[in-house]
């Protein structure tokens, strides 16, 4: 059965938002001075930016996505970077579907 916080992680507009967006982070958002968006992430500054609420705001969905396991995160500097799980959200996705 799949995780439930990682159907309370998903059950948010923004946070779904977010997983769409970190699926092709290049299209998304903007270069960025440190961190390469592939490979290492986007920067939560501007997944805030993007979602239009403040750095306070967007930390509390950011940490709710990677508690679920559904981010994960690499610090370079003082920021803090995130990247999409992929692994975990396949095996969400499969758990999900021996339930249907």
């Amino acid at each position: 059965m799949p995780e439930l916080n990682t159907l309370r992680a998903l059950a948010n507009d923004k946070r779904l938002a977010i997983l769409g967006w970190l699926r092709d982070p290049v299209a998304n958002f903007p270069p960025q001075v440190d961190g390469d968006l592939m490979k290492d992430g986007v920067c939560g500054l501007l997944i805030a930016v993007k979602l239009g609420v403040s750095q306070p705001t967007a930390s509390e969905h950011l940490k709710i996505l990677t508690q679920a396991g559904l981010l994960r995160t690499k610090r370079i500097k003082q920021w803090t970077f995130y990247k999409r799980d992929e692994t975990a959200l396949a095996a969400f996705k499969a758990a999900l579907l021996r339930e249907l």
